[in-house]
């Protein structure tokens, strides 16, 4: 299932998305699906980082 959603970026961000999805031979939407995906994983883990502490500190 899908769920469509609309943001708004500043204009940097917007200009700065559009030459990369171009440099990259990407659409936007694929390019904004990852980095998503990929800050929601990064976030879990860090998540998970801190609950269980560096072992290595104790």
């Amino acid at each position: 299932m899908r769920s469509v959603r609309s943001i708004s970026l500043p204009e940097k961000a917007a200009g700065e998305l559009d030459r990369y999805a171009k440099s990259q031979g990407r659409n936007k939407r694929d390019v904004v699906q990852e980095s998503i995906s990929l800050y929601l994983r990064e976030s879990r883990f860090e998540a998970t980082r801190k609950k269980f502490g560096s072992p290595a500190k104790k």
